[in-house]
């Protein structure tokens, strides 16, 4: 067991005192279990955390359990990406379970239960069954088919069975408490039918289980010692324990359900219904675009598994919903990519400048550290020459006191090379600048020991050599909805809130060096951001992404 030097948090306690009162550590197993619906987000990599984080402290097997009792929302594909998301994550399941390997079980354990007086069938609409309900405040409605006899509820469920019925015309409803302050303890659905074809079983079932029936009759049959999940299940532990009770016996080691806040993060949707809807009208490119929450959106992006385990872990694990604030997400993958990723020179609006003193023909080679946070990572050359190009937004040809960048009669340094001074401009017919001109100080270079390169100017500049460089595309994304919670007006279209400036495309240039680079390689561009290689590029052009501006910028812009 991982020695815990950090106070715990309550999930955690709960398991420290279950091991208090005489539970032996060896039955600890957890399980993470999404629905194969969409792809996995950031909400579903706290949960991931938290399961397999608790296996890991207690060297505790963790079950990856596919929920798949929906033939109609799941499909092969999401089951492939899940798969993908969890390992990228860093995580190790213990074995790979599906909903679908216990559909004869629980179908047996049903029958068993309509044999004991405990589950009916009803002929009644899903509208007629909710009103029956009515409200928490007074007692529910009984059924009218809740006292058929158990042989009919047996031939009725057989037909469900067999695909003699139509959908809607039956269900199985478990036979609990009308009266019940607790409305899923009111006699809740266990059964439909659906003529839908399964992503495994095929066309073999005609009717599936739902969800609170499957969940935790799939906990017991695999021995989960604490099944967690988010806060808006907590209603539904009363039933959880009654569907278990029902199949076990008092001697059998049975599942303990706990809730925990949802991962909610601002700025960001976390609904599967409503990113599904993103992808469906073409606000983004797909499950994966770099804008998206989800965890293949986010790697596409450039964030990398550490720095989202990292984010959890500030954020912490609560017993309430709350909202946590997109900024530590941003924070803690600058945090990470700050250690690791290279430091390159790239001009992604850029300008040409002209350093009319230097030789036309010289290319002079700068040494330049890969990533000065990294001793390991070593120096490389980076070519410089006579013309260069520099970030359009750091000249200004009449500059206000307090601009420390390049303008005409002001000096800059070039970063690891030579202290330039600009004397004029070339405009076009528009009247944009096309061409800045400068003078630079031989001696001023960086490192070379002089008097002159120990002279201090107040700006450093970036930069590319015009002639020694490759074309880039730079994908400049941002927060995709402009507000902090976009979905939390219930009347309204979340849509109305995408923020129309959450990706700009922009063409630049970088040092040569980064024609090696690979999809998913990681980057400060000096001064830029941090970006990561997209999986668009081709040799005929690199592409880009930023995963993140190297300040929180959004608050400037609010």
């Amino acid at each position: 067991m991982e020695q815990n030097t950090k106070s715990l948090n309550f999930l955690e306690q709960i398991v420290e005192d279950d091991l208090a009162k005489g539970l032996d550590v060896n039955k600890l197993r957890f399980r993470f279990p999404p629905e194969p619906n969409g792809y996995l987000h950031i909400g579903h990599a706290k949960a991931i955390a938290i399961n397999f984080g608790l296996g890991k402290k207690y060297s505790a097997p963790v079950n990856l359990r596919f929920d798949d009792t929906n033939p109609e929302a799941e499909e092969q594909e999401y089951v492939d990406a899940i798969r993908e998301d969890v390992a990228w994550l860093g995580f190790e399941w213990d074995e790979e379970r599906f909903a679908s390997d216990y559909f004869q079980q629980l179908y047996e354990w049903a029958v068993e239960m309509i044999k004991q007086g405990k589950a009916y069938i009803d002929d009644q609409s899903s509208e007629a069954i909710t009103e029956q309900r009515k409200t928490p405040f007074e007692p529910g409605v009984e059924s009218p088919y809740r006292n058929r006899s158990v042989e009919e509820n047996l031939r009725l469920f057989e037909k469900m069975r067999s695909g003699e019925v139509g959908e809607g015309e039956h269900v199985l409803r478990a036979k609990i408490d009308m009266a019940s302050p607790n409305m899923n303890m009111r006699d809740p659905v266990m059964y439909r039918v659906m003529n839908k074809v399964h992503h495994r079983t095929g066309d073999a079932w005609k009717i599936y289980p739902m969800y609170d029936w499957a969940h935790g009759e799939s906990d017991f049959i695999e021995g989960i010692s604490h099944s967690l999940c988010s806060l808006e299940f907590e209603n539904h532990r009363p039933l959880y324990n009654w569907y278990v009770e029902q199949v076990s016996d008092e001697q059998d080691f049975t599942p303990k359900q706990r809730e925990f806040a949802r991962g909610n993060v601002s700025y960001m949707i976390t609904s599967k219904r409503k990113l599904k809807k993103l992808v469906d009208e073409g606000v983004v490119s797909g499950w994966d675009d770099p804008r998206m929450s989800t965890i293949s959106g986010m790697r596409r992006r450039g964030f990398t598994p550490e720095s989202i385990i990292s984010f959890w872990e500030k954020a912490g694990v609560a017993k309430r919903d709350n909202l946590i604030d997109m900024s530590l997400l941003e924070f803690s993958v600058r945090e990470h990519l700050n250690k690791i990723a290279p430091r390159v020179f790239a001009v992604i609006n850029p300008v040409k400048l002209v350093i009319e003193n230097y030789p036309e023909a010289k290319v002079e080679q700068i040494v330049v550290e890969n990533n000065p946070e990294d001793a390991e990572s070593g120096e490389r050359e980076v070519p410089f020459t006579r013309e260069l190009y520099i970030e359009r937004e750091d000249f200004m040809e009449d500059a206000p006191k307090k601009f420390f960048r390049l303008s005409i009669g002001n000096e800059v340094r070039l970063k690891g090379a030579y202290i330039v001074k600009a004397t004029r401009v070339e405009n076009d017919d528009a009247g944009e600048i096309t061409t800045i001109y400068a003078e630079y100080d031989p001696l001023s270079k960086s490192g070379s020991g002089t008097p002159e390169s120990e002279r201090r100017v107040k700006g450093t500049l970036h930069w590319v050599s015009a002639s020694h460089n490759v074309p880039i595309t730079a994908r400049l994304y941002d927060r995709l909805f402009t507000s902090e919670a976009p979905d939390a007006d219930k009347e309204s279209d979340f849509l109305q809130h995408v923020n129309p400036e959450s990706l700009v495309v922009e063409k630049g240039f970088a040092e040569p060096s980064l024609r090696n680079a690979k999809v998913g390689d990681k980057f400060q561009f000096q001064r830029i951001g941090y970006f990561t290689m997209d999986k668009d590029s081709s040799d005929e052009e690199l592409i880009f992404n930023r995963t993140v501006t190297l300040r929180d910028n959004w608050v400037k812009k609010q």
